[in-house]
């Protein structure tokens, strides 16, 4: 955002929230999706009368059934009167509904829950309080936004006794709860004791105070706390009218760590460890930094501007650890890291309020959360190549999918464990809860993690680690991912490439554990003569000289080919650095297919709601019927391989023999091979791809079909490499498809070859296939061995 100027950022905010431009042409944010069918007269009587009566009956006899035939366990509203909106001020309801539009939008982005922001017109907290406690039968939670203080802290109060699901106003809770994960880290870097350090928080709002008190809760003494206003440090002593929560911080007989007892914010400011700012722009100076004790902790949270810029705070004290609401700074405290999450885990377990246990265990598990490693997703939507913990990353970025496996959780057993759950945690334990919510993360977490479950079963009898070969042993994120597969168990990493640059690169990146794997300039390998005279010998009779053998087998990608050959590593991947036919070509020519196997590429492509492979994407240019019908047959092994019940449509562009055409034709003869060879297969073809993926089209017009199961294909076979290279990009890009792949089917041994642009858990995650392809491989090759 910052190449971008005000006038230009303002027209795209307007043209964004219109809908005009590039964007979709409909004012707002939000939209209402149905969830079930609505195509026929059966759907319509089901989802209306007369079939809505029968779950009508069943709440009115068991109200709890609420929760279990409508949608009000995932459902919450987000509610203002408008009083005290970001940093507009007191801009009224209507004026605030962008606002709590885009809060319901953020709780559907990042916790999968259905949201309505209501705007309420109420003049006062009577007439608002008794607005929301209404609305208590069609909502599973209640979230309060953009109230003006003293009036928010009366108004959750009262809904929270009254009301019998949760209650949360987020500025105040959700600020003090990521705030009081950030101090935690903070102080564990500067090596403080939250007992012991002396704190100012600047504003006396809804936000502010909530902060205090919940920094008190986590363990800050109230006798190490000043607190300052618009008018100067908030003293009870003089005589001033303050309200109920001011007074609660107000010092009183003039007992602070100052030997003279502080009137503004400069003062208090001498000999404090901890600045807490939620008031307005730039009202701490740089000299009142320079007062403060060694390693200060400096929090200027006002919004959109801070009480200090990140560079005049800095050039006060290098010594500082500091953050804002900001996303252009290190350490951005922003409310998205709670709310959802926290709504997300209280739902789940029917909680009937949120208490101050499920605060604390939220703010504890973003703590830990900030010293897991980060992901290459997250670094990725940031544009930074490295992130640690450290004084410029005390809290996770707000865009760490992993925070609702983290925060909801926590919440959830907070509210299982302190009594106000109506029911237990899905998968009943933290780690199957987080299974559970891993698939609110797309189906790809869960698919790859049931992946990765089967091969630590598989792997459970103590047997060896397969080695893995890397030819791009210098690449940063090869040896990150390596780190990942060796911690997990997965394989022992190769790497081929100059060890000088390799080790460099592991001490650079602080992957120590990776010093003691192998590492192979070809050249200087004990392997490399020997590999030349086999490389020849195969290729001899093609045209290749003893010289370009020797050539050859010099460039990684040739030697981990025949050193996987000679079965000193057992899996190969490779690609992150090359393109496709340079990273295929040495495996072709030196490793081979199986015996009677086409190789073909396959991608599995993960939707919300499905998981579909897609054959063959990368290798085959126009295969014949015969190579089509062993493409389909390794792609639906893979399939079944994989854990899926594997249903092969032959895809064309007629359905079943509405044109005469050789393409069509090849498809239809292709589906028949594969039924005489494999009638274990569930496979029918030619057909349009729609009707393979839509089983009321297949049920409608073609009943005959052996597809006619209710279920819809999920092995796409296409005639050809364009179409189906085209398809999975288009799926990828536009269709909202997560791809895992190409994965190589019917290679002599395990050589997969990883996207150019592929991350660190995508390579893990062709990693455990390929290990659980090498494993299949062995189990086959055993199998066929006793028949002998």
């Amino acid at each position: 955002m910052k190449e971008i100027s005000k006038d230009n950022f303002r027209k795209l905010a307007l043209e964004f929230h219109e809908g005009i431009g590039t964007y979709r042409p409909r004012p707002g944010k939000l939209e209402i999706q149905a969830t079930k069918s609505l195509v026929s007269q059966r759907d319509l009587s089901l989802a209306y009368s007369p079939g809505v009566a029968e779950p009508c009956k069943e709440i009115q006899k068991n109200p709890a059934d609420v929760f279990r035939y409508t949608s009000r366990g995932n459902l919450v509203a987000v509610i203002t009167n408008g009083t005290a909106v970001l940093g507009l001020g007191n801009i009224g309801p209507l004026a605030a509904k962008p606002v709590m539009e885009g809060k319901a939008v953020l709780f559907k982005r990042f916790a999968d829950i259905d949201c309505f922001d209501i705007e309420l017109d109420c003049k006062n907290n009577e007439d608002f309080i008794k607005a929301v406690k209404s609305l208590e039968p069609t909502f599973g939670g209640i979230n309060l936004e953009d109230i003006a203080a003293p009036d928010c802290f009366e108004i959750e109060k009262t809904l929270r006794e009254q009301m019998d699901i949760p209650v949360f106003h987020d500025d105040q809770h959700g600020t003090a709860i990521i705030s009081g994960a950030a101090l935690l880290n903070a102080l564990e870097i500067v090596g403080k004791k939250i007992e012991d350090v002396k704190v100012v928080f600047c504003g006396g709002g809804a936000a502010s105070i909530s902060c205090a008190r919940f920094w008190l809760r986590l363990g800050v003494k109230l006798s190490n706390c000043v607190m300052t206003d618009r008018d100067g440090v908030i003293n009870a002593s003089l005589g001033k009218e303050l309200n109920p929560y001011k007074a609660e911080f107000a010092i009183k007989d003039g007992k602070t760590w100052h030997k003279k007892t502080p009137t503004t914010l400069d003062e208090a400011l001498q000999g404090a460890d901890v600045f807490l700012g939620l008031s307005a722009a730039n009202v701490l100076k740089p000299e009142s930094l320079k007062g403060m004790n060694k390693d200060p902790i400096v929090f200027a949270l006002a919004n959109p501007d801070p009480e200090i810029s990140y560079d005049l705070a800095k050039g006060a004290r290098e010594d500082m650890i500091f953050a804002t609401g900001r996303s252009d700074y290190p350490n951005q405290i922003n409310n998205v890291l709670c709310y959802p999450f926290l709504f997300r885990g209280a739902l789940d377990v029917q909680a009937r309020t949120v208490n101050e246990e499920m605060k604390v265990a939220a703010a504890y598990a973003l703590s830990k959360l900030a010293k897991e490693d980060v992901p290459d997703s997250v670094l990725a939507s940031y544009g930074i190549e490295r992130i640690r913990f450290g004084r410029e990353y005390i809290i996770p970025k707000p865009l760490d999918p992993r925070a609702l496996l983290f925060v909801a959780s926590a919440v959830a057993k907070a509210a299982v464990d302190t009594g106000v759950a109506r029911r237990p945690m899905p998968g009943e334990t933290v780690e199957g809860y987080r299974e559970h919510l891993d698939k609110l993360l797309g189906t790809r977490r869960s698919t790859m993690r049931e992946i990765g479950s089967r091969l630590k079963k598989s792997s459970s009898g103590g047997t060896l680690l397969p080695k893995l070969i890397f030819p791009e042993g210098a690449s940063e994120k090869i040896l990150r991912a390596a780190s990942l597969i060796r911690e997990e168990k997965i394989a022992e990493p190769i790497f081929v490439g100059d060890p000088d640059k390799i080790k460099g690169n592991i001490h650079k990146l602080h992957l120590n554990d990776l010093e003691s794997c192998e590492m192979i300039r070809p050249r200087e390998s004990v392997y490399f003569e020997e590999y030349v005279r086999q490389f020849y010998e195969m290729r001899k009779r093609k045209g290749m000289t003893l010289e370009q053998a020797d050539n050859l087998m010099r460039d990684p990608f040739y030697f981990a080919a025949m050193h996987l050959q000679n079965d000193l590593a057992q899996i190969c991947l490779a690609g992150a650095t090359r393109t496709y036919p340079d990273v295929i070509r040495p495996n072709l020519l030196i490793v081979g297919s199986r015996e009677g196997k086409k190789v073909a590429g396959v991608y599995m492509l993960i939707f919300k709601d499905r998981v579909i492979f897609l054959a063959d994407t990368t290798v085959n240019i126009n295969p014949n019927a015969e190579e089509v019908a062993e493409i389909a047959i390794n792609a639906a092994d893979m399939a079944t391989f994989l854990g899926f019940s594997a249903r092969v449509a032959m895809l064309s562009f007629s359905n079943f023999g509405s044109t005469k055409h050789p393409e069509v034709l090849k498809m239809s003869q292709a589906a028949q091979i594969v039924q005489k060879l494999r009638p274990d297969i569930l496979v029918d073809g030619e057909m349009q791809a729609d009707f393979a993926v839509n089983p009321s089209l297949i049920r409608e017009q073609f009943p005959f079909s052996k597809l006619n199961i209710g279920k819809p294909a999920n092995v796409l076979i296409f005639p050809n490499l364009s179409a189906a290279n085209t398809c999975y990009k288009l799926l990828g890009q536009l269709g909202g498809a997560e791809l895992v792949g190409p994965i190589l089917v019917g290679m002599n041994k395990p050589v997969h070859v990883l996207q150019r642009s592929t991350d660190v858990n995508e390579i893990v995650h062709m990693a455990t296939i390929a290990v659980l392809d090498y494993q299949e491989g062995s189990q086959r090759s055993t199998s066929s061995i006793s028949k002998d």
